[in-house]
Formats: structure tokens, sequence, C-alpha cells
């Protein structure tokens, strides 16, 4: 242990700063002892290092408080006195400096960003792709306020301090809720993995500035419907693009799920296309029920590219879609600005009319794949509408048909008696 270079009454300081900076080191480690147990280890390297004897059940223990000068004479006999309470109520310094250690070590393992990655990786194959991506995005946009604090030091303050420095870049309002969403995801697993207490973001409800919804651009007015079916028979672009516009307001299913279509999906025979639950957002299975008409488009479009694998193969890469743009620009040469019409926009065309005209709103959003929550009513959905839903979406293509026929009078294909 080394021996002390000299013994004094207990609790009479031998040690000052003046004292201290002419310490040298020797061939051998020496200490020299201050009061209370303290004292000052000098190695033959030079280095001078507080440590702290003391007692605890009755075990003679030692710990280190630090290494002057960093830590200097004042700091050093603060630490003692601090050490020596602990032990007065029968606890033990050295156990209770494990303990944090051990805490620290966890924190640095449970970082905002660490865990929000771990969350992430659990959810890549409930997600879709496009959907994975884009929380991977809203996901770094909170590292660089939250990405390196320990879950346990992210308080409802800090958690809205980032918020509304998203907010702040191009009133980007709506993406701040979604990361204050994404966020509390996180930490509700973190929470059932106890490695959180409690999320900071259940607090700030109201915080953020509110959300002001715009609808998706859709034309609902039927003669103006009519004249978007003419202009895209009539498009002089692509054949794919031309086809893929021809069978969009048929089928109206989102842009990613039509743009994705593969041969396999679809069985023209039957007059049906079932896109696997990975391309969906809700993650299950869709059907959709083929009219005359999409199967008509469709054999159109196995002459161009029933040799490959995608329906609608991308013109720089046939082994990609086409481009997630090609839709939307093409309705922009025909005419159609973006506040009037988009790819998505089939959808609310679709939702707006069928309802209007009396189908039932059950039949109309398992068909626009809104999934039922309640997994049994959903599968008992699926089964007792199918045979309605082929009925309304051959009864819708029908009507488009009518719709963009030249000076036609158009009726409703079903009446809300019906």
């Amino acid at each position: 242990m080394g021996a002390y270079e000299a013994f004094m009454p207990a609790g009479f300081p031998m040690l000052s700063d003046a004292k201290l900076r002419t310490l040298k080191p020797r061939e051998k480690l020496y200490r020299v002892a201050d009061a209370g147990g303290l004292c000052v280890e000098v190695t033959p390297q030079g280095s001078k290092l507080w440590r702290l004897r003391y007692r605890i059940h009755g075990r003679p223990k030692m710990i280190s408080l630090g290494a002057y000068p960093e830590t200097g004479l004042a700091a050093a006999r603060a630490a003692r006195d601090a050490a020596k309470a602990l032990v007065r109520d029968q606890v033990d310094p050295s156990a209770v400096r494990r303990e944090r250690r051990l805490a620290a070590a966890e924190a640095s393992l449970n970082t905002f960003e660490a865990v929000a990655s771990e969350w992430l990786e659990k959810q890549r194959h409930s997600m879709a792709a496009a959907t994975y991506r884009k929380a991977q995005w809203m996901l770094g946009l909170a590292h660089s306020h939250l990405g390196r604090l320990p879950l346990r030091e992210i308080t409802p303050q800090k958690a809205l301090a980032c918020l509304r420095s998203i907010e702040a870049v191009d009133q980007r309002h709506e993406t701040a809720h979604r990361v204050k969403g994404r966020i509390s995801q996180v930490f509700r697993y973190a929470i059932a993995c106890g490695k959180a207490d409690a999320d900071p973001t259940a607090s700030l409800k109201g915080a953020l500035s509110p959300v002001v919804s715009t609808p998706r651009a859709a034309v609902t007015d039927p003669a103006r419907i009519g004249a978007l079916l003419r202009a895209i028979d009539g498009y002089n672009g692509s054949p794919l693009t031309r086809l893929a516009l021809q069978l969009a307001p048929m089928v109206f299913v989102r842009p990613g799920e039509l743009r994705g279509a593969r041969w396999e999906e679809v069985d023209l025979e039957s007059g049906e296309w079932r896109i696997p639950g990975p391309r969906m957002k809700m993650r299950e299975e869709h059907l959709v029920p083929l009219s005359e008409q999409a199967v008509a488009v469709l054999r159109e479009l196995h002459q161009l590219s029933g040799h490959r694998t995608l329906v609608f193969p991308g013109m720089a890469s046939p082994r990609k879609p086409m481009s997630e743009n090609t839709i939307n620009s093409a309705l922009r040469r025909m005419g159609f600005e973006k506040d009037e019409m988009s790819g998505h926009g089939f959808r609310a065309l679709a939702s707006t009319r069928l309802n209007e005209m009396g189908w039932s709103p059950d039949v109309i959003e398992r068909q626009l794949a809104h999934v039922e929550r309640n997994k049994v009513r959903a599968a008992y959905n699926r089964a007792q509408h199918l045979a309605e839903r082929r009925k309304m979406m051959q009864a819708w293509s029908d009507y488009l048909m009518s719709l963009k026929a030249p000076g036609s009078t158009v009726t409703p294909i079903r009446s809300r008696s019906a």
C-alpha cells in the first residue's frame, strides 16, 4: 500500500497547496496524509492521486477521489466529506460510485438515436418501404436535437424545442406533428423495454401550431371528370403512361401500388388483381376486382410489358417501376394543375362520387383499402363485401365510360334508395 511520510494527530490537516506542489516522485509509491482518512498518493511517474481510507461494515476500504491538480485540495476534502456522510448512513461510497458508472454506461447505450434505430429495425418488415424511408427521415430530423441524449434525460421541454425547430423551417407544421408521433412511438417501445419511464411528448398536446389540412387535389364534378377521361384517351406521350392513366380511375389504388404492379399479381381470366401485403400501406393483401374495361386496358398493357416482371416498368431501368412523378407530370401536360388533380386524386374522385351515388360506405372503404382495425371484423367484412365490391367496380367503370362520351346525359349508377 506504500508508506505514509508522517503521522499526525487524527483530524489534523497536513497538506496545503504549497506542500502539494513540492511533492516529488520517488523510486517507490508513497502517500502523504491529510485529515479524516484523506491522503495524496505520489507515484514514481509523478502522478498525485487522491485516496480516501474508510471502514464500512467493519471492513477497511479505499477509493480514489481524483488527481491533483485537476482536483484541488478543497475539492478533495469536499469529496471526502460527502463520502464519509454516506459511510455514517451505512452506505458504501464505492458501491454508489459503481452504480453511477453502470447507470452512465446504460445511458450511453440508451440514447434516443440508438433506441430509435433499434425500434425502426424491428418495424422494417411491417412497414411499406416508402413508409420505412419516411420514418427514417422523420427520426433523422429529431436526431440533431435529441439523438445523443439518454432517453431519461429527454424532458417535454427538450422534445418541444426539437419539434419547434422543425416547425421553424419553412413552416413545416405537419412535419413537426408527424415527427412528434414517431418520437412517441420510440418512447412507447423504450418504456416497454425498461429503457425509459415516460413519453415526453404525451404532455405536448396543443403545444405545436395546428395543421391546416388541405384535401388531395381531385376532379369530382361529373362534367370535369368526363373532360379528364377524354384528355387521358388523347394523351400523346408514352403508351405506358396513357394506359396507367386509363387504369387509375377504374381501380383507384394508391399511386405507389399502381406503379409497382407486377404481372404475377394479375389474373386476367378471373378478373382479379391481388396486391400482396408487403406492397400495401396497411400491410394486408388487397383484392381489386377488375371490370371488363380494366381487363381490356391490362390486355393492351400485356402486349407492351407482359415479358417483364412489372406492369409499368420504368423507362430508364425496366427492373424498377415508372417514376412517381410520371402520372402527375402527364396530368400537367394535359392542362390539369396540381391544385386540381393529382395521381392520388383518383381515389378521392372515386370515393366522392361513389358515396354521392349511394354505394355502401363500408364497401367503398373496403375497396379503398382503409383497413378495419378489428381483425375479426375485418375478415368478416372482406368476405361479406366481395360480391358487392365486384358489382360496384363494374358499375363504376361503366359510369366512367358514360361520363367521357361527348354530350351524354349521365345518370347515377345507383340511387341511395336502391
